[in-house]
C-alpha cells in the first residue's frame, strides 16, 4: 500500500469533556477487529477503510498522538482538505467522541469494582453504519469466532469497494453496501461466504435496506426520547437473524446500554470475576441496577477490565463477540 501522505489530529475527549482512553476504546469489543477494521496488537493502532460519499473509500490509520490526542494518517495519495475533514469526522463517529459518559462515570466512581473506568474506559467502537454492525453481529451468532472472521472477511473481500492502492484481501476495502449484498444470489452466501442458515438472513436484511423498506440508520440517529429502549429492542428483534443476544449487542453498539449481554461467555466470566459459584440472570442484573440506563455498559466493563490490563490487546475468546 502507498505510504502515508496526509495526517490530522483528533482530540480524545467526550461530549461532556470527559477523557477518552484510546487503548480501552480500541479493545472495547471483538467485533471492532473484524474487517475492514484491523487493530494493531503491539502499537495500539486501528486501521479502517471508510466510504467517502460517492468517491473512492480511503484507508485511515489511527494511533496515539501527543498527550490527549489521536493521530490520523490517511494511506495512499493525500486527500483534499474537504475529504480529510470528512474522514476526521467519520473516525470521531467510530470512536464515539460525540457521546457523553459523565453520568456513567458519576456512578462508577462510587463502585470499587469499576472506579478504574472513569479514566476514560467505556467507549464502544461502532461501525460507520448501523447496517454494518447488524450484519457483523448476525455473523457472530451460534458459531466459533473463526467462522465469524471467515464470513465477514469474505463479504468484505468479495463485495467491498477497494480504497486507492488497496492490496488483495479483506483489508483496504470498505464494508459492502446493502445494494452490493442484495444483488448476490443465495448461492453466494452458502458457497462463498459459507454463512449457513445466516445467509438467508443476511440477504433478506440487505434487500430490505437496499429497497428502502427498512431504514436501519434511523435507529442510530434516534434519541432515547424519540425511540425508547423497549421499542428499539422490539424493532431489532423483528430483523431477520436477530434474537435477544444479538439485539442486546446491537443496542450496545448504538449507545443504548440498558440491556446486559447475557450469553455463554459473559455468564461464566461473571462467575469467575465475582467469585460466585452460581448466579441467576436476575442476580447479575440486580448487581448493576444502580447504573440505570448504563447497566449493560457497567456489566461489560466489569467483565473486560483485564483485556487491557493483562494483555497488549485481548479480544473475546473464540466463539463469542463482545
Amino acid at each position: 500500500m502507498a505510504a502515508r501522505r496526509a495526517s490530522a489530529e483528533l482530540r480524545l475527549v467526550g461530549a461532556g469533556g470527559e477523557p477518552v482512553d484510546l487503548r480501552r476504546t480500541l479493545a472495547s469489543h471483538g467485533v471492532a477487529d473484524l474487517p475492514p477494521n484491523r487493530i494493531g496488537e503491539e502499537a495500539w493502532t486501528l486501521e479502517l477503510t471508510l466510504p467517502l460519499d460517492g468517491r473512492r473509500p480511503r484507508t485511515v490509520r489511527v494511533s496515539a498522538g501527543r498527550a490527549g490526542y489521536a493521530k490520523l494518517a490517511v494511506l495512499g495519495h493525500a486527500p483534499g482538505k474537504t475529504d480529510l475533514e470528512l474522514l476526521r469526522a467519520k473516525v470521531a463517529h467510530v470512536l464515539r467522541l460525540d457521546e457523553d459518559l459523565t453520568p456513567f462515570y458519576e456512578v462508577a466512581a462510587t463502585d470499587p469494582d469499576l472506579a478504574w473506568a472513569v479514566a476514560g474506559a467505556g467507549r464502544m467502537i461502532r461501525s460507520p453504519t448501523v447496517f454494518e454492525d447488524v450484519v457483523k453481529t448476525i455473523c457472530t451468532t451460534n458459531c466459533a469466532w473463526s467462522a465469524t472472521v471467515r464470513m465477514v472477511s469474505a463479504l468484505v473481500e468479495q463485495l467491498g469497494e477497494p480504497a486507492a492502492g488497496a492490496p488483495a484481501g479483506p483489508f483496504g476495502r470498505a464494508f459492502p453496501t446493502p445494494e452490493a449484498m442484495a444483488r448476490k444470489p443465495s448461492a453466494f452466501y452458502s458457497a462463498t461466504v459459507r454463512a449457513g442458515y445466516r445467509g438467508a438472513y443476511l440477504r433478506a436484511l440487505a434487500r430490505s435496506v437496499a429497497s428502502g423498506k427498512l431504514d436501519l440508520e434511523e435507529l442510530g440517529r434516534a434519541s432515547p426520547e424519540e425511540l425508547p429502549d423497549d421499542e428499539l429492542a422490539e424493532r431489532l428483534l423483528a430483523l431477520p437473524g436477530v434474537g435477544p443476544y444479538a439485539a442486546a449487542h446491537v443496542m450496545m453498539l448504538l449507545g443504548r446500554y440498558s440491556r446486559l449481554i447475557l450469553d455463554s461467555w459473559t455468564r461464566p466470566k461473571y462467575l469467575r470475576m465475582s467469585g460466585s459459584r452460581r448466579a441467576q440472570d436476575t442476580t447479575i442484573e440486580r448487581r448493576f441496577r444502580r447504573y440505570g440506563d448504563y447497566a449493560g455498559l457497567a456489566f461489560w466493563l466489569y467483565l473486560t477490565r483485564d483485556w487491557v490490563a493483562e494483555a497488549p490487546l485481548a479480544v473475546p475468546p473464540p466463539g463469542r463477540v463482545g
